[in-house]
């Protein structure tokens, strides 16, 4: 099955590395208008799309950012939410996170896909039909093997913020689901909890994983496409784990 998202117009955050930037390519490969969304404007560079530089940590932001696409393209049939992370951060003890670290995970994992949604929503509803992923994480779903308190509690509360959407929306013609991805090596950030894992941890972490392997960014940009396409129209409040099978 190929998914065909030909002539329709997808907004995906966190664009310019690693999971976002496969999303954009799969999307627009499958036909889809995409608008890149990102802080990072030099990072965007050479994607098939059009290119918003943002920072969506705001509710001014983000309604800027969605606001700027639709003025671009004159609608927006789905927005994916890619932007998160960790930020930077590493594990530590409870003892020691401090509120502004705190907050800046949020910011990017929830505040983020909370204040895009609720822009992209009026355009939706007024046209009875729309659709929104969320990428959220398996460590929205159980602990987070990156020991980071607020990550792991951001995902699941972004879990919790889908189903929500869906709820809310789902009389309005809107699906709202999302992707869970398992250990996916994507960026610098990824690649440095990877390493600090050690070669004993990452057996276990391997050996813990159905497949015996880490993720790539193209799995996940495959169920999105999937979510985004029309044999999931009537999937809706779903969290698709694409983690290789966990054991």
């Amino acid at each position: 099955m190929r998914v065909d998202l030909t002539g329709q117009v997808l907004a995906v955050t966190g664009a310019a590395q690693g999971i976002g930037a496969a999303i954009c390519r799969a999307l627009a490969e499958a036909g889809a208008r995409v608008a890149a969304v990102d802080i990072d404007a030099e990072g965007m560079q050479g994607l098939d799309a059009t290119l918003h530089a943002a920072d969506l940590g705001t509710r001014a932001g983000a309604w800027a950012a969605m606001e700027a696409v639709l003025a671009e393209h004159g609608r927006i049939d789905g927005l994916v939410t890619s932007a998160g992370g960790v930020r930077g951060q590493v594990g530590r003890p409870i003892e020691d996170v401090s509120e502004s670290d705190w907050q800046a995970i949020f910011a990017a994992n929830v505040d983020a896909a909370m204040w895009c949604a609720q822009a992209v929503v009026p355009d939706m509803k007024a046209r009875g039909r729309g659709r929104i992923v969320t990428i959220s994480s398996g460590a929205g779903l159980r602990p987070s093997l990156t020991g980071i308190q607020a990550y792991a509690s951001a995902k699941h509360a972004l879990v919790g913020l889908t189903r929500q959407l869906a709820l809310e929306l789902g009389p309005s013609g809107i699906t709202v689901n999302s992707v869970a991805p398992g250990f996916v090596i994507s960026n610098p950030s990824t690649a440095k909890q990877w390493d600090a894992f050690g070669a004993e941890k990452q057996k276990a972490v391997l050996n813990g994983i159905h497949m015996r392997r880490l993720g790539r960014p193209e799995d996940i940009a495959s169920a999105v496409c999937f979510l985004c396409g029309p044999e999931a129209e009537w999937i809706s409040g779903q969290v698709l784990s694409v983690d290789g099978g966990h054991a």
